[in-house]
């Protein structure tokens, strides 16, 4: 549950209070189980992965054998949550065993579109706060995660894994080569792609300022942390000039904490004021 201290759910969950705790922890506990499975496990991934689909028809009525899984009866006791978001997790990483690569930006937001909205839709769900005009905002941030997730692990993706999650037409725009991607060091060309996708993913993120503006009380502050972590690592990329192969670029607690203040207090508290960064 900890092996990835530098993702925001660790994090984020620090500060907010035991009941939510539990059920956000049930929520990224799932997710990192089904992530690994897609990503690490050594045997027949889909089997494992039809296993956790089953899994979680056990989950609703207590009968789950795997920790992470049981950890998920409370929460679907209280909320009235349905499998689907649950099931778009499976089903990405179904995807992640067939397909290494996509066309499009639109391609990918598909696959983001399972990779990661869902845990925003959990999360607005616990909170009681999953209205539709929320979620639409939510979904932008979860996708905005998704492409900073990927800029993190472009390397190891490509190496390890043998998955581009860079467009193939955005490639072909900034004259990228998939060698470039294996590289020990990005390219001019990769810095600018890498470049282009921060400013991207940075669009959907600022999606978060008027979803922040709409909640209340640690439903606030936890979404907050979410998208600041978010905007914290995109500071780390561009400070490195874009240089995302030779080192993982992780965000710094004081920039996070700036752009969780400022989307917590909101702009008229925050109006006129800008961090120096050294």
């Amino acid at each position: 549950m900890t092996q990835r201290g530098s993702e925001n759910f660790p994090v984020v969950l620090r500060v907010v209070p035991a009941r939510p705790r539990s059920h956000l922890l049930a929520i990224y506990g799932f997710a990192r189980l089904v992530d690994d499975i897609g990503d690490e496990y050594g045997g027949d991934r889909s089997a494992a992965l039809d296993w956790v689909e089953a899994e979680l028809a056990r989950a609703r009525t207590g009968e789950a054998t795997h920790p992470a899984m049981a950890r998920l009866t409370p929460l679907l006791a209280e909320f009235a949550i349905g499998d689907e978001p649950f099931l778009a997790l499976i089903e990405a990483n179904r995807i992640d065993q067939r397909r290494h690569r996509y066309r499009t930006q639109a391609e990918l937001a598909q696959y983001c579109a399972l990779s990661a909205n869902p845990v925003g839709q959990l999360v607005l769900a616990v909170f009681g706060a999953a209205t539709p005009e929320r979620i639409a905002l939510s979904d932008a941030v979860c996708t905005g995660l998704q492409l900073v997730e990927h800029l993190q692990d472009i390397g190891e993706d490509y190496t390890e894994k043998g998955r581009i999650y860079f467009p193939a037409d955005e490639m072909a725009r900034f004259a990228v080569d998939e060698g470039d991607l294996g590289a020990a060091r990005a390219s001019s060309q990769l810095r600018r792609l890498v470049a282009h996708q921060c400013d991207s993913a940075r669009g959907l993120l600022n999606r978060g300022e008027p979803l922040v503006a709409s909640l209340n009380g640690w439903a606030r502050v936890t979404v907050a942390g979410y998208v600041a972590g978010g905007l914290a690592t995109l500071d780390a990329i561009a400070a490195a000039d874009h240089e995302v192969l030779g080192k993982l670029r992780t965000p710094s607690r004081g920039r996070t904490a700036v752009h969780a203040v400022r989307l917590v207090a909101g702009p008229r508290l925050t109006a006129g004021w800008r961090p120096r960064w050294r």
